[in-house]
């Protein structure tokens, strides 16, 4: 199902309801990034409580702006991967090790347990997961402050 094939609306609970054009309604969706971290305006299942995909949008961009705005918001309250703007500091080059950092979501402090911990994405973008299992995205390496890739290259 293409991004025109469809309507979505919140119901009185909150959730999203899907109407596909020949009028079947879908409560409870649930919108699904295939490309998350690569793409996330781009391949988005829309799936029922029972896993089954529903929808799909290609483009988030191409869709009306009301129904964008449902989406993004929805997949805004599920999603949490805060990106690192900057590293302040690091208590070891050793693992384990305690990161100072500035992410787009505040200050906070992640622990690497190790370097394989750090995932190349592409050349310029990570994926660093700390001891509790949160994900961290570098989305572009070549953005940081010279101070943060020092110290970052130190576990590359």
């Amino acid at each position: 199902m293409s991004n025109a094939q469809f309507d979505l609306q919140r119901d009185a609970y909150g959730r999203l309801v899907l109407t596909t054009l020949s009028g079947e309604r879908h409560e409870g969706v649930t919108p699904v990034r295939a490309f998350p971290i690569a793409a996330p305006d781009e391949g988005i299942s829309l799936v029922n409580y029972e896993g089954h995909e529903v929808g799909w949008v290609e483009q988030l961009a191409e869709l009306p702006p009301a129904i964008g705005q449902l989406l993004e918001e929805e997949l805004a309250s599920r999603e949490f991967v805060p990106e690192i703007e900057q590293i302040t500091d690091v208590s070891s080059f050793a693992c384990p090790s305690t990161w100072q950092l500035v992410t787009n979501r505040g200050a906070t402090e992640l622990v690497l347990k190790g370097e394989e911990d750090i995932r190349r994405l592409s050349q310029t973008r990570l994926l660093i997961a700390d001891s509790h299992g949160i994900q961290f995205l570098v989305r572009d390496l070549t953005q940081l402050d010279r101070h943060s890739r020092k110290l970052l290259d130190r576990f590359l």
